[in-house]
């Protein structure tokens, strides 16, 4: 069983409750950010999910150089500081670079290492020192035995507040698959696993100069990772991904979210260990 991991005001792991990381892949705007955090953080709360509210300020892996990236570090924290704030919700955004994560870290209460960087030791030594939980993602190019490193590099730089994340691994061109058999290996590092259901039906690069996406697919691996035992769930959400600056195309319509986490949840209850 993952040791607890503490996040804002609730503990993830160790046989506690599902949380939920959910928010749209990049902050578009001040509105669009405060409006979903607080329909999304509704909607978990009538599940008694735990929530932690997600949004990049910075996008760098574009398949595109024309590619919209975000507003950047400063107006990004400014609008994520707004979200804890007004909200009361734990924030997590990702970071690219040492210097990102030494200022996000100032704000955010979980600093995110995307998928392509898993590998970059000094950025992961950066956010391991800022003592905020460190979600590292694995990369869709390693086994999940391999996590293992990662996971060194951060209790070395003495942190011990580690999520990993499943995000599908790469099948041939342009495709993604989940590997279930992921999720025990995972766990046996001892820290809490997330599932990212919307990344993994991610198409890379499958547009073009966009990535593409099979959203279709979220609820049908959510509910196989419920029945496989994780102990979070990872979405992207948007109330309108058709017109989303992002990753629309395997991001959860946000008026669909609340019967996907029921069904998934009731997954997840129906499938806890017998005391």
């Amino acid at each position: 069983m993952a040791r607890e991991v503490q996040i804002g005001s609730f503990k993830v792991g160790a046989g506690h409750r599902q949380f939920l990381i959910a928010g749209p892949c990049v902050i578009e705007s001040e509105q669009l950010v405060l409006e979903t955090a607080g329909r999304i953080a509704e909607i978990a709360k009538s599940l008694g999910m735990p929530y932690i509210f997600k949004s990049s300020f910075d996008k760098a892996n574009r398949t595109s150089i024309n590619s919209y990236r975000g507003p950047g570090l400063e107006k990004g924290l400014a609008v994520l500081k707004k979200v804890k704030d007004q909200l009361g919700l734990p924030v997590l955004t990702d970071v690219h670079t040492e210097e990102q994560a030494t200022e996000a870290g100032k704000i955010v209460d979980v600093l995110q290492i995307p998928a392509f960087l898993c590998r970059q030791t000094d950025l992961i030594i950066a956010a391991a020192k800022t003592g905020k939980v460190v979600n590292v993602k694995k990369g869709q190019f390693l086994s999940p035995q391999e996590m293992g490193n990662a996971v060194k590099k951060v209790e070395e730089s003495g942190n011990q507040r580690i999520v990993l994340t499943e995000r599908g691994s790469s099948f041939g061109y342009n495709n993604l698959v989940v590997d279930m058999r992921s999720f025990p290996v995972l766990r046996s590092f001892g820290y809490p696993v997330v599932f990212d259901a919307t990344h993994s039906v991610q198409l890379p690069g499958g547009g073009g100069t966009k990535s593409s996406g099979q959203r279709e697919f979220v609820e049908p691996l959510a509910c196989a990772a419920a029945g496989a035992g994780v102990d979070g769930f990872f979405m992207e959400v948007h109330p309108n991904p058709d017109e989303a600056l992002s990753d629309g195309p395997n991001m959860v319509p946000l008026h669909q979210l609340k019967a996907l986490l029921e069904r998934v949840m009731r997954i997840c209850d129906a499938s806890q260990p017998r005391k």
